[in-house]
């Protein structure tokens, strides 16, 4: 029985994996960086006018985008480490720490909104007064810097699941700046405050989504699932009526790495003949064409399933 177990990659401590970020990584950095910041000077303009007006509303989107300013902060460390080159101890990189960072930014925003639900029913238990004034200006500051650190975001360079984590967080911290807006404009108008917590409330629904999203597609990769899209069993039967030399597939696992770093291990028999090292390429091939695999270990097998073997003898043992 031959072996291949040849990759797309080198080997070896310091050395790439063929997966250099470029210069989408780098703009993402830089976007991340200056939303983090423009992040960190809002919440604090929104946590004293918060105070000072007494509104739930700007408090509570202060308190979101206090650890949405530690959420962009981790998703720019996150890729600074994600581009770093592999090592003899992480053998496939940095990639999963920006999903790590996506899935961590998921819990915080779920745990954001169950503080800011429960102070809106406190607060409709027992209304407070609130200053509609300072809450409009504070609030108005808060979208207008929002929505730039939206765009800032959004143009350029590659949506990751990082990316898309800190886009969410951002967005939900628009919202809260729009919900606190139409409130502040209502409680002029009418003197009507029960719609500073409701609004919050609503504001909460938006945000378990946006949660909700971003920490089942992290989750999946973490838990290491089959790509979004990709069918194992379709898989099979592609190489085995592709590739001519191939009598069967089996044994197939495929999993990502990040969001876009597909990865498969598989075994594959083909007649004695054929020299290995071809079929494998032509595997290999056949995988990044055809399904997107950027990395593949492949097992070639003249007779017997090697792991069938050993379980046999694991069993008379």
């Amino acid at each position: 029985m031959g072996l291949d177990h040849s990759h797309e990659h080198s080997h070896g401590p310091g050395h790439s994996h063929g997966h250099s970020r470029g210069a989408p990584g780098a703009g993402n950095e830089r976007r991340l960086f200056w939303a983090a910041v423009l992040t960190t000077v809002t919440l604090i303009a929104e946590a004293a006018g918060g105070i000072i007006s007494g509104s739930l509303a700007l408090l509570a989107d202060a308190g979101h985008m206090l650890t949405d300013a530690a959420a962009l902060t981790l998703a720019w460390l996150a890729v600074r480490f994600a581009s770093r080159p592999a090592d003899w101890k992480r053998t496939y990189g940095f990639d999963r720490f920006e999903v790590l960072a996506a899935f961590a930014n998921g819990l915080a925003l779920f745990f954001i909104a169950i503080a800011i639900f429960y102070e809106a029913l406190q607060r409709l238990l027992e209304p407070v007064a609130v200053l509609g004034g300072p809450m409009l200006v504070i609030a108005s500051i808060g979208l207008v810097v929002n929505f730039v650190t939206l765009l800032i975001l959004r143009h350029g360079g590659e949506a990751n699941l990082n990316v898309r984590g800190a886009l969410l967080h951002v967005a939900s911290d628009l919202l809260g700046s729009a919900a606190a807006i139409g409130a502040a404009l209502i409680i002029l108008a009418t003197g009507w405050t029960p719609i500073d917590p409701i609004l919050s409330v609503l504001m909460t629904l938006l945000i378990l989504r946006s949660a909700w999203l971003i920490t089942k597609d992290a989750g999946h990769i973490l838990l290491e699932g089959a790509p979004s899209g990709l069918d194992v069993r379709e898989v099979q039967k592609d190489l085995e009526t592709s590739i001519s030399d191939v009598q069967s597939i089996h044994h197939i696992h495929a999993w990502s790495l990040s969001e876009n770093r597909r990865v498969m291990t598989l075994h594959a028999r083909i007649c004695d003949t054929v020299p290995p090292e071809q079929v494998a390429a032509a595997i290999k091939a056949r995988l990044k064409q055809a399904f997107g695999i950027v990395h593949a270990t492949v097992e070639i097998e003249h007779r017997d399933c090697a792991d069938a073997a050993l379980q046999k003898g694991c069993g008379k043992v």
